[in-house]
């Protein structure tokens, strides 16, 4: 009975006691209208990521075409994420993303009449999806890098676990409202819903009260474009924090964390579920992330916070390859909550520790490589490893990435403490 005692004082008290960090943060003028904008908006995004795939398979009934779409999607935001890098740092965040979120609501808005009219073809639907991907590569730096003016350094930390918890819990909630809608209305009313989403978050950054700023040194003549990108990356490179910790991301976004990519592979040849079985290990993976957004956001500190999210990566390639070798169903489903958790944890605690140590010169740019990871590096992995397992199947390719996985996080582990010095965690 004292155990228990102890365990519930010292363990479990903690965590209800830290989620008060969260209506904290909340609390936070700026913060608070920035969630509520975002987090509508962020709803209208997964509602149209749905309805763009099923308006793919409709127009065409073609895997081929399906990939094709996505790929309009992830190309272009690769292509002009590190020129958004660069944009963030020189010119006033708030005013890059208004222009970029009116362009985008400008294309659901074309999308929908498009689809409305029976206009719509394949090439017209992705050129949108292409120029809808290239402008998110232009915003995201912008995005991530206007968080540390909203809240005091010492609500950093919450405040990107509550972003992460707002973003998992709309990849829930607006594919469950695009299917209902798509059934009953049509797919064209997904894509105007999203479109009308986009002026919750305008509202939302009109009103903000933050000066307008230009990054860019009073008196010094900008460095060109690639110049400047090249900087961004020799800074990462030369840190003794960020460096390692955005190699690790990097490792696991390409050999462990593809597997929510493959699930369906899972769900169907593997453990023969199907659609339902899909279902299943999809909201297992959100139980997971939310429970992550919900831990993190209670810490309220970055103490130990480099350890935590490297630990987090290696739960990440074992619970990839928990699920490679799992027996039966519903040790799957362990393996991928396990993972949904590991994702966020590792995710925000590397960006949290990136948004704390990075230079302000730089934020931008060193952010944009980390949405790029963050966009590309699963999908490039569940491609290598969907075309391998043409051969030997789907358990294997991700066991042996899930090892690839747990290697890099072997090979930085003993670093920890000059990791967590340079990040000035500990």
């Amino acid at each position: 009975m004292t155990a228990v005692r102890l365990i519930w004082r010292y363990k479990i008290m903690p965590l209800f006691t830290g989620l008060r960090h969260i209506p904290k943060t909340l609390g936070q003028p700026n913060y608070g209208i920035y969630v509520a904008g975002n987090s509508l908006s962020l709803v209208g995004s997964w509602m149209q990521r749905v309805a763009v795939g099923w308006l793919a398979w409709e127009l065409s009934h073609s895997g081929t075409v399906l990939g094709i779409v996505a790929f309009a999607d992830l190309a272009t935001t690769l292509m002009t994420g590190p020129f958004g890098g660069v944009l963030a740092d020189r010119l006033d965040r708030r005013l890059l993303l208004t222009i970029g979120q009116s362009l985008n609501m400008v294309l659901s808005f074309a999308l929908a009449l498009l689809t409305a009219g029976g206009l719509i073809t394949v090439p017209l639907l992705i050129l949108i999806i292409g120029l809808n991907g290239a402008i998110i590569g232009i915003n995201q730096p912008a995005r991530l890098a206007l968080v540390p003016a909203l809240v005091p350094r010492d609500h950093l930390p919450t405040a990107v676990a509550i972003n992460s918890l707002v973003f998992n819990l709309a990849r829930f909630i607006g594919p469950a409202i695009a299917g209902v809608v798509i059934l009953n209305i049509g797919t064209a009313f997904v894509f105007f819903l999203n479109a009308f989403s986009f002026i919750s978050f305008l509202f939302a950054l009109s009103r903000l009260d933050l000066p307008a700023i230009d990054h860019r040194a009073s008196g010094q003549k900008p460095a060109p474009m690639i110049q400047a990108i090249a900087e961004g990356l020799r800074y990462v490179v030369r840190h003794k924090g960020i460096g390692p910790l955005l190699a690790l991301h990097a490792t696991m976004a390409v050999t462990a964390r593809p597997y929510v990519e493959l699930l369906p592979g899972f769900a169907g040849a593997v453990f023969e579920r199907g659609a339902g079985g899909l279902a299943t290990l999809s909201s297992a993976v959100g139980l997971g992330a939310i429970a992550a957004g919900l831990f993190l956001a209670q810490r309220g500190s970055q103490h130990g916070l480099a350890n935590t999210a490297m630990l987090a990566a290696l739960l990440i390639a074992l619970s990839a390859l928990g699920l490679a070798l799992s027996p039966t169903f519903w040790v799957a489903v362990l393996a991928v909550t396990s993972g949904g958790f590991g994702m966020v944890v590792a995710g925000v605690g590397t960006q949290t520790l990136m948004q704390t140590a990075v230079d302000e010169a730089v934020r931008g740019r060193v952010l944009s490589l980390f949405g790029l990871v963050f966009r590309s590096g699963p999908a490039i992995g569940a491609l290598v490893m969907g075309v391998a397992s043409e051969w030997i199947g789907l358990r294997w390719p991700l066991a042996i990435g899930a090892l690839f996985g747990a290697a890099a996080f072997a090979c930085l582990w003993h670093r920890r403490r000059s990791i967590s010095s340079a990040l000035q965690t500990e």
